[in-house]
């Protein structure tokens, strides 16, 4: 921990912003090179159509710059985070989405002028070209996934419902491929763009691949993982140990989660990510959940030696983006078992952790925290009492009276999504600075 701080100290890039950085540069380059394929190509056969491909182009760089993003990559995931690539997939998606529709409205109305007949009559034609009509289907899937996932119809959808309906973006990947390499206007009008494209096609698909499909089959394979114990915390609370093999050389850290599969437990489409609620030491891994849902309740149940299927670890939610020698940790709820795990790389005292629960008794591993933080030297305040009952304990005033140098500490905050935006926000209030931040968002949609 000591090092990670004063390396960002003494001028080292921090991880977060050189990860940026390279996203950034992947963009930029390839607009770039989009806009001089697109100059050396020539005209379409009339302005409306030139306008089109322009469109149709870009379009591409957003569905491939979409599955960099989701492909939970090592590199970006550890130090962006994978909840805030997901919000940047989510927004990269709605402008594909516009991008799709205009470069699909553009041609309908460009083919028409140049036929003189209706938009309704050259729409119909278009359809009878195979290359167009591949280009529909793609453009109609993304314009479905688009509405499930706007927040409104979002919010009234059973995730496993959502997740499956999204997953249709790749049959639109294959479609808008296949509609471009039969377009030569736009994939093949020269050597140095057909290289490019197929390059550029293979890189994504390979990262898409390689992070979602093959290194969660490789690591399963070799680290063979099973339940060791399960362990009841509390009425509602139930902790998981799993083990397996070779686990020292599992690449992760405290503060990180991974996506949890128990054959025979649920179906193999149902998972849920954990944090991990204890530092990794080499030998096994535990996560914490509370009874919220059936798939959590029910995880008392699993027999141990049981096989576990466990994707990640993920997450930038680690000591590696400390920048100051000083820590707040906040938490609420279950959104303690990472500040927990956290804890336990704490190798010095000065540590202050706000904990946020209605009651104690819903204080989830409570006991172990509490001496962690004793252990460590540091301060421990349990805010207690319902939501909205009094000054809430993350008001401005509130919380500089409870840690007055908190715009010196780096500020780890972990919970329900009302709570981290109220403290977010007053953290923007009170200036902390923004790289000292580092919050993480439940879920994965």
């Amino acid at each position: 921990m000591e090092a990670t701080y004063t390396q960002v100290r003494q001028g080292t890039i921090p991880p977060v912003v050189a990860a940026r950085w390279a996203l950034w540069t992947f963009v930029i380059v390839n607009l770039m090179i989009v806009e001089v394929l697109f100059l050396s190509a020539g005209t379409g056969q009339n302005g409306v159509l030139t306008v089109a491909k322009f469109f149709g182009l870009h379009a591409a760089v957003l569905m491939l710059f979409q599955l960099l993003l989701v492909a939970r990559l090592p590199w970006l995931d550890r130090r962006i985070g994978m909840d805030r690539l997901t919000v940047w997939h989510r927004w990269v998606g709605f402008t594909l989405l516009w991008t799709i529709l205009s470069h699909a409205a553009l041609v309908v109305l460009g083919f028409a002028r140049l036929g003189h007949t209706s938009m309704t009559k050259t729409f119909f034609s278009l359809a009878d070209v195979p290359a167009s009509l591949l280009g529909m289907c793609a453009a109609a899937v993304v314009v479905v996934v688009a509405v499930v996932s706007a927040r409104y119809v979002r919010q009234r959808l059973r995730y496993e419902v959502w997740h499956g309906l999204h997953l249709l973006l790749y049959v639109a990947l294959g479609l808008a491929f296949v509609h471009q390499l039969q377009e030569t206007t736009t994939f093949s009008s020269s050597a140095p763009a057909k290289i490019y494209w197929w390059a550029l096609w293979l890189f994504a698909f390979g990262a898409l691949v390689t992070g979602r499909f093959v290194m969660p089959v490789w690591r399963n394979v070799h680290h063979r993982f099973e339940v060791a114990a399960v362990v009841l915390e509390s009425d509602n609370v139930v902790s998981v140990h799993v083990t397996g093999r070779h686990l020292d050389r599992l690449p992760a850290r405290a503060g990180q989660f991974c996506i949890w599969r128990f054959p025979g437990h649920n179906h193999w489409w149902l998972a849920n990510p954990f944090s991990l609620s204890a530092a990794p030491d080499g030998r096994t891994l535990r996560l914490t959940a509370k009874a919220v849902g059936s798939t959590s309740a029910g995880l008392r149940h699993l027999p141990v030696g049981s096989r576990a299927f466990v994707e990640g670890p993920y997450g930038a939610f680690t000591s590696v983006h400390r920048t100051r020698s000083g820590a707040l940790l906040i938490a609420g709820g279950v959104g303690i078992t990472p500040i927990r795990a956290l804890l336990e790389e704490e190798s010095a005292g000065d540590v202050v952790v706000l904990y946020r629960v209605r009651s104690e008794n819903d204080a989830v591993l409570v006991d172990e925290v509490r001496d962690l933080v004793a252990d460590r030297g540091g301060r421990l305040h349990l805010l207690t009492g319902p939501r909205g009952e009094g000054a809430s304990p993350f008001e401005p005033d509130s919380l500089r009276a409870l840690v007055p140098d908190v715009t010196e500490r780096d500020v780890y905050v972990c919970g329900p999504p009302t709570m981290t935006s109220a403290v977010l926000s007053t953290l923007r209030r009170l200036e902390v600075p923004q790289r000292q931040v580092h919050a993480e968002r439940f879920g994965l949609a």
